[in-house]
Parts: C-alpha cells; sequence; structure tokens
C-alpha cells in the first residue's frame, strides 16, 4: 500500500527530503546544507553535483530514519530556489558551468541596457516581470558569452538549460526527462504568461536557442520515473513548483483574494488572483501560480529583501543578541520603539520601491534609546514591510483582505505576529504545519497519482495553530505608519548626491 508523498524541497542554502503522510502530517525529515560560491562581489554560485547529491542523499535520509520501502512512496513532489540557473550538455549531463544563483547581480549592467532600449513595459506585458538580474533568462545569456565554446554547443542543439527542478528531473530519469512546471517557466523572464508559452521575441533580444529549453507541463501531472539507478523502484516525479507557488498552495489559498507570507530571511508574499492575467500598477510581479488540470491560476507577489536577515544583523553585526531566539524577550522590554524607526534597507528596497540605491537607516534616536527600543523597531520593520506589499496587493486587486496565513522562521515570534495583525487590521493565521513549501510540492504530487482524490480533500487538513487578532488603537498605529513612511523616504534619498 503507498503510505507517503516525498517532497524534495532544494532551497538556497540547503537540499531536504520530507515524507509526509495521507493527512498531510510530517512523518520523517532530512536536510544538508551544501556549498555557497562567491567567486566575486555580487556573484552567488552553486556546484550543480552537490545540489544532486545533498538532495539524493537526504531523499535517502528521509525514508531510512522511517525504515520506509520504496514501495510505500507513491509519488515525488519537487519545490525549489526559483531563478537559479544551470546549464548542461545533453550527451554528457555535465554543467558547463556553475549554477548562477538568483541572488547574483552579475547581469545587472546588461538587464540596464535592456531598460534603457526601452523594453520594460514589452517584457512586463509578456510576462509580468520587471527587468532584473534576479531573473533566469540574462543568466544564461551570460553563461553562452563567457564559457568558451558555449554558444557553438547551444547553436547545435547539444545544451539544455534548466532551473534546478529541470535539473533535478533531468538525473532523476537518467537523461530520458528535460522538463520543468509552469510557475518555475513564469520566473526566466523568457516565458509569455498570458500565451503559456517560450516567448520567441524574448529569445531573440537575449540571444538563446529554443533548443536549450525545458518542455513546460502543469504543476500536477506525471513528469517522469526515477531511474532504477536511483531507487531499487521506479517512483512517478508528479508535482513541480517554485518555492513560494508551492508554499501559497500549502497554505491551501486557493480563492481569489488569499495571500500568504513567507518571513524568512527575506520575506515573500504572494495573492492568488485568480485565472486571468492582470498586470500591477504598484511596482509588483504578476506571476503564475500553479496549472492544475488544465487550469491555470494567477499571482501577484511581492518581495522583501531583508526580513529575518535584520535579526542576524543585530546578532551578528551589533551583538546585542546572542542568538536570533532572543530578539522577542529583548523587544518585550519595552512597551513601544520610543519614536525609533529602523528601515533595513541592506540591499536596496524591494517591492513595492524597487529602490537598490536604498540604505538601511535608524531614524528617531535620543539620549533615551536602549537596545531593546532598536530591538523592538528592527522587529516592527518586518511588519511595516509586509503592510507595504499588502495594500499594493489590495490596491492592484482591488480587494481588502481578510486574513494573511504566514510561514517560515519568524512566524514563532509572536511579538511581531501579534504587531502584524494590528498594523493590517486583519487576522493573521499561523498553521499547524509550516513546512508549507515542501507541503504544496507533496500535495501537488499526491493529485497527480491520485494519492488524494481533489484540493477539497487536502484542504480539511490545513489547521491554523494560533490565530492573532487585530486589538491596538488605529490612531496610535497610524501614527506609527506616517512614521514608518517618513523613515522610508530617509533611506531613499540617503544615497542621493
Amino acid at each position: 500500500m503507498k503510505k507517503y508523498i516525498l517532497a524534495l524541497d532544494q532551497g538556497t542554502t540547503s537540499s531536504r527530503a520530507i515524507l509526509f503522510d495521507r493527512t498531510g502530517q510530517i512523518q520523517s525529515i532530512a536536510q544538508k546544507e551544501f556549498t555557497q560560491i562567491f567567486p566575486r562581489p555580487g556573484w552567488v554560485e552553486h556546484d550543480p553535483l552537490e545540489i544532486w547529491s545533498t538532495q539524493t542523499s537526504v531523499a535517502a535520509e528521509a525514508r531510512l530514519k522511517l525504515g520506509v520501502s520504496v514501495s510505500e512512496i507513491a509519488a515525488i513532489g519537487i519545490t525549489n530556489q526559483r531563478e537559479t540557473t544551470i546549464v548542461w550538455d545533453k550527451q554528457t549531463g555535465e554543467p558547463v558551468y556553475n549554477a548562477i544563483v538568483w541572488q547574483d547581480r552579475r547581469t545587472a549592467p546588461f538587464c540596464e541596457q535592456m531598460k534603457q532600449s526601452g523594453l520594460s513595459e514589452k517584457i512586463r506585458s509578456k510576462t509580468g516581470l520587471v527587468i532584473d538580474a534576479y531573473f533566469s533568462g540574462s543568466k544564461i545569456r551570460w553563461i553562452l558569452e563567457n564559457v568558451q565554446g558555449a554558444r557553438k554547443k547551444a547553436m547545435e542543439g547539444k545544451l539544455a538549460f534548466g532551473t534546478v527542478d529541470s535539473w533535478l528531473v533531468w538525473k532523476f530519469t537518467h537523461g530520458k526527462v528535460h522538463a520543468t512546471d509552469i510557475t518555475n517557466a513564469s520566473r526566466t523572464m523568457l516565458y509569455n504568461i498570458r500565451d503559456q508559452k517560450w516567448d520567441e521575441e524574448l529569445l531573440q533580444i537575449m540571444e538563446i536557442p529554443e533548443s536549450m529549453l525545458p518542455e513546460v507541463k502543469e504543476s500536477s501531472e506525471i513528469y517522469g520515473e526515477t531511474d532504477y539507478s536511483i531507487f531499487s523502484e521506479k517512483i512517478p516525479i508528479a508535482g513541480i513548483a517554485g518555492d513560494q507557488h508551492a508554499a501559497l498552495f500549502g497554505q491551501m489559498c486557493l480563492e481569489k483574494g488569499m495571500v500568504k507570507n513567507t518571513y524568512g530571511t527575506g520575506c515573500f508574499m504572494l495573492m492568488n488572483i485568480g485565472d486571468h492575467f492582470v498586470e500591477s500598477k504598484n511596482n509588483l510581479l504578476t506571476t503564475v501560480a500553479w496549472k492544475i488540470n488544465g487550469r491555470i491560476q494567477y499571482a501577484f507577489e511581492g518581495s522583501i529583501f531583508i526580513a529575518g536577515a535584520v535579526v542576524q544583523w543585530m546578532r551578528d553585526g551589533l551583538g546585542i543578541i546572542k542568538s536570533s531566539s532572543e530578539i522577542e524577550a529583548l523587544a518585550m522590554q519595552v512597551e513601544d520603539t520610543n519614536g525609533v524607526c529602523f528601515v533595513p534597507a541592506f540591499a536596496g528596497l524591494g517591492a513595492p520601491y524597487w529602490n537598490p540605491d536604498a540604505r538601511g537607516t535608524i531614524v528617531g534616536i535620543s539620549r533615551g534609546t536602549r537596545a531593546a527600543h532598536i530591538a523592538r523597531a528592527a522587529v516592527e520593520s518586518i511588519a511595516y514591510q509586509t503592510m507595504d506589499v499588502l495594500k499594493a496587493m489590495e490596491a492592484d486587486a482591488g480587494i481588502l483582505i481578510k486574513e494573511l496565513r504566514v510561514d517560515g522562521g519568524a512566524t514563532a515570534n509572536n511579538l511581531l505576529m501579534q504587531f502584524q495583525a494590528d498594523l493590517l487590521n486583519c487576522k493573521v493565521i499561523r498553521p499547524v504545519i509550516t513546512e508549507t513549501t515542501a507541503l504544496g510540492a507533496a500535495y501537488l504530487a499526491g493529485l497527480a497519482v491520485g494519492f488524494w482524490k481533489n484540493s477539497a480533500e487536502i484542504s480539511q487538513w490545513w489547521k491554523s495553530e494560533k490565530e492573532f487578532l487585530p486589538v491596538a488603537s488605529p490612531i496610535v498605529m497610524q501614527a506609527g505608519i506616517d512614521s514608518w513612511k517618513q523613515a522610508v523616504r530617509t533611506a531613499q534619498n540617503w544615497s542621493k548626491k
């Protein structure tokens, strides 16, 4: 009897494997970190073969921990760090270069050229994205331009491109399947999300031959089976989604207007906007949420660059806490920030500002300011940035949200969650299972093989662990919002000459 779904969660710093049972509960988990490579300032790379080896080893470890036989696994679901770009030789299966990670900025000058050429509106209209080095297209071009012999091989149809999901599928199927799902395709800056196909014009602009590209499939279907050399039996690979899309599905945000926010190193907020493409007027991205049984769902997405990372900076940079978990207790020593406002624009500001020149700013300091006030302002900065993105989403969608579903490490901070509810004046819900990224991949895979009948069945397993309701005075909250907006203006003006 098939008892489990194996979810492979291939992230930016580690590879994980989780076995879920029929009720969506975690039965076994394994995780392994891998090397972060920084060849030059602004460059970030991974070794694709190390990604592969760590992912296969944790898959075996999770299974062995529970004593599960291969025959008990109904399917594999894959969720992955998005936009990270791998190019490999179709014959040998060897990468021609390291994976260029989504954080990598080496292609920023080319992206600036595209903007200067007046391509911003064309690319946004076709892909829902802003022109940025973040996405895969310019990374593929860089490899073809800078790796000796790569362009010639690509023109001869000998090279394959893939985001991490494609690379894993290729390796698991021993080179039989070169495919991706529509969510990952939608993050390449090469895929037309209105027409749902690779865009010839964009491929020409970025000088990328179409023969390199994977076949684009739905997010929940059987892509292929694992090769006998990987497991002793074949297992269908049946679900794929980029990490944030998988988290939206894992949070059961299945209806238009439902929103989730993942509080990690940064924050990623997605709102389900239904089955019609809507172009953002407020500097958000439009992306494909998923496609299942021929039905596509779109989403607005807003990225916040620094969220949990501000707490890490308080620990490593300022040294006022010894571990990240201490931030809540320190912030709770005071009732408010005593006028201190902290904008953690260490790497510029993401949505809805998209200002790469903004810099981290702490304002409102007086002789009475203590470490606890700065700690509280740091915690509140995560909630304020989330508010900015959510208000942009509400404006674009014409919807006032009633609840925000949350996941990620920082959701353990009850002070942050309560302040978030007060600031948004809506319910904030933390689910029992916060591993929503892997859970979403498991659900997508399980649906494709009939492990679960439909989304209604899996919705019953989603349960709230704690709900935070707004209790603060709207007048007090508005005063804080006004101060935040003033502080953001200061952060953006700091670099202006």
